[in-house]
């Protein structure tokens, strides 16, 4: 435990004496740099972790956690199939749709979208889209009323409304004697709605299941069977069991297998990240050690008279560490203020940048999101903590030794 007078002499030299203001400037650049390291560790690994929380959410809200897909895009007798993941250990929600890639027109824009079928009861409760309408109602999207929603960037694209009527052009339409003409189908838009992923809001068609089915002269059948269990990351254990049955006549996907890239390069960049940012903090910490190498230069004599006063070679090790980790401790109070004050204002300042620069600088149709996300994680907020305490520490032990092993005979013999 440190003393009461060493905890005044730490005090002391934390303050500039005479002589020592280039030492003072030394000692609060490196205050300033811890501080901007460890915001810039919070700032960007919340960052990191608010992308990786959305995408997640909004990908598997979407598409679920595994999906059962018919070879050919059908799926025929899907009701007992349906039955069978029903009653599956973990699986919670089993959602039978149809998905297809086809070709939107309106007013001579053409836009390849994909039009996904599913029963109104499934799309009030599909949350990233029930919540995320920004214009019209999805309670008009009824079977047989030919009504559809669609995405924001799309009707941006298209230049459409609500109200407007959009074209489904299907390729696989009727053969004629001149060849196969294409299926088109005018559908009414009733809804358009903001996922907040780019590619979905760009491409997606939302319609009642029946409607699907007519347009792709599917009868009763459907494309796929959506899956939703309580433990994503045990995805694989939990469809195990229906693998072997429907081998032959379809084929299981989950969301590790359909997103491994994205998630993968996501987890190498956040770790990269850390790595790389985790250098400001330690060539912060350099500048402590090199400030605390000038104060013991400049105390010298200080410190002989201390040890002719009795002062123990541990006392002066707990001055000069005291000293340090005091300047480490205050980056850190500093840098987390501004690590948070940075994410509670980032997108004003992303939008502020941006009108100042005149470039965009998330563009959606890049970054996937629309919105720049974050998500702290309070283990990683402690963690960057420790980390710099840990390394500022470290920093003070050098001088601190060169302060103890100082010998006072030698320093005063020529005072």
């Amino acid at each position: 435990m440190i003393t009461r007078y060493e905890r005044m002499i730490a005090s002391r030299y934390l303050l500039p004496g005479k002589g020592e203001g280039f030492i003072f400037l030394v000692a609060a650049i490196s205050l300033i740099a811890v501080a901007l390291g460890v915001a810039a560790l919070i700032t960007v690994m919340s960052v990191m972790n608010g992308f990786r929380a959305e995408m997640f959410d909004r990908i598997l809200g979407l598409n679920g956690h595994a999906v059962v897909q018919g070879y050919g895009g059908r799926i025929e007798a899907w009701q007992p199939l349906a039955a069978k993941l029903k009653a599956m250990p973990g699986v919670t929600e089993v959602t039978p749709l149809i998905e297809q890639p086809l070709m939107g027109s309106y007013a001579g824009r053409v836009e390849g979208v994909i039009v996904r079928g599913m029963t109104v009861k499934d799309i009030a409760n599909t949350r990233v889209i029930a919540q995320n309408v920004v214009a019209g109602d999805l309670k008009n999207l009824q079977p047989g009323t030919s009504t559809v929603a669609i995405g924001v960037r799309l009707a941006e694209a298209l230049g459409a409304r609500i109200g407007d009527e959009i074209s489904l052009i299907n390729p696989q339409g009727e053969s004629t004697p001149f060849g196969t003409v294409p299926r088109i189908v005018a559908y009414r838009i009733v809804a358009v709605f903001e996922v907040g992923i780019f590619e979905y809001d760009k491409a997606f068609v939302v319609m009642p299941m029946q409607d699907a089915q007519v347009l792709l002269r599917l009868g009763d059948a459907v494309g796929m069977v959506e899956v939703v269990t309580n433990d994503p990351d045990n995805i694989g254990m939990i469809m195990a069991p229906i693998v072997p049955q429907v081998t032959g006549q379809a084929v299981v996907v989950d969301w590790k297998t359909s997103n491994s890239a994205l998630f993968s390069a996501l987890v190498v960049e956040r770790t990269v990240m850390f790595w790389v940012l985790s250098i400001i903090i330690l060539v912060a910490v350099f500048n402590i050690l090199s400030s605390l190498i000038m104060l013991v230069r400049a105390k010298t004599r200080d410190i002989a008279i201390l040890r002719t006063m009795g002062a123990s070679r541990a006392a002066l090790m707990r001055v000069f560490v005291t000293v340090g980790t005091i300047i480490g401790g205050l980056g850190i109070g500093l840098g987390i203020v501004l690590g948070f004050t940075l994410l509670y204002f980032r997108q004003n300042i992303i939008d502020g940048v941006s009108k100042l620069t005149g470039t965009d600088l998330w563009d959606p149709s890049v970054r996937y999101l629309s919105d720049l996300p974050a998500k702290t994680d309070p283990l990683e907020v402690v963690g960057i903590v420790l980390l710099a305490l840990l390394l500022s520490f470290l920093a003070t032990l050098y001088p601190a030794w060169k302060a103890a092993s100082t010998d006072p005979v030698q320093v005063l013999r020529y005072e």
